[in-house]
């Protein structure tokens, strides 16, 4: 029997965008929008779609764990699982919930798998513009049922084109990457929707993408995806990024040398 997991969670994902996201964007009261934490909002929607992710993931692998975003804002110590052996599930049910509670776009729907601790598949939905991104380790990414090859292309640096999220940087390394943007070619503002970014260097309209804060909902589907086409995805210091290992910084690029090339610029000062 033919492994259909990638087109049912896939489907999965469509289905908590239809029915429990899209319905509330523009639609949101004040009652629908809360804080967890200064400046980190969440939506009823973030909760629903959560919900209903979960439980169907639960149905597919029912000895499987789901490690959601919002359900780690209650009980952190879920997070211990993204170490454990078997299945668990990381689930980013609306990624860019500022950008949806204010009625902006791109937000995403995201998840990855991880067996024995190690991601072997990733999932992200941007649900406005249609765009799925599928990928199983050893099976390549897939992006709207398409293979998808990050580019073998290297650019030079001053034709480079990505985002650097600067928000949350320590001030030194602030100061590296605005001193070194003049090496890049354009250095974009960032649409505070990883899986959008992810995507976007997926299809081709940035090369890399740098970022302080790695939770693991936030950048576990997006960098396997990546890795899967051909990408990479590093700490600065260039240890290979995984989902359970705490700590910041992570510099996600379409191939080797695109990598090598952003370090140099925006980081090596």
């Amino acid at each position: 029997m033919a492994d259909t997991l990638l087109d049912d969670v896939g489907g999965l994902l469509r289905e908590a965008a239809d029915q429990a996201v899209l319905p509330l964007f523009r639609k949101l009261g004040d009652a629908d929008v809360a804080e967890k934490a200064p400046g980190d909002l969440v939506t009823v929607a973030d909760r629903r779609a959560e919900q209903f992710i979960s439980a169907g993931l639960r149905r597919l692998r029912p000895n499987s764990v789901v490690v959601g975003e919002e359900a780690v804002a209650e009980d952190e110590g879920l997070l211990r699982h993204l170490r454990g052996t078997g299945e668990v599930w990381l689930v980013d049910p609306v990624d860019g919930t500022a950008n949806f509670a204010a009625g902006r776009q791109p937000f995403a729907l995201m998840a990855a798998l991880l067996d024995g601790g190690e991601p072997v598949a990733a999932w992200v939905l941007d649900p406005l513009a249609g765009n799925l991104a599928t990928a199983r380790v050893g099976e390549g990414t897939y992006l709207d049922g398409r293979p998808v090859r990050t580019s073998e292309g290297v650019p030079a640096a001053g034709e480079l084109r990505g985002v650097a999220m600067t928000r949350f940087l320590p001030p030194a390394s602030r100061d590296r990457v605005r001193a070194g943007e003049q090496r890049i070619g354009e250095l974009l503002p960032g649409q505070h929707c990883a899986g959008r970014e992810y995507l976007d260097m997926l299809v081709g309209r940035q090369q890399f993408a740098l970022f302080w804060r790695t939770l693991p909902w936030d950048h576990a589907p997006g960098a396997l995806l990546i890795r899967a086409a051909g990408g990479v995805a590093r700490r600065f210091d260039g240890s290979e990024y995984h989902p359970a290992d705490e700590g910041h910084g992570l510099l996600v690029a379409v191939n080797e040398q695109v990598w090598t090339e952003v370090r140099e610029a925006l980081l090596d000062g």
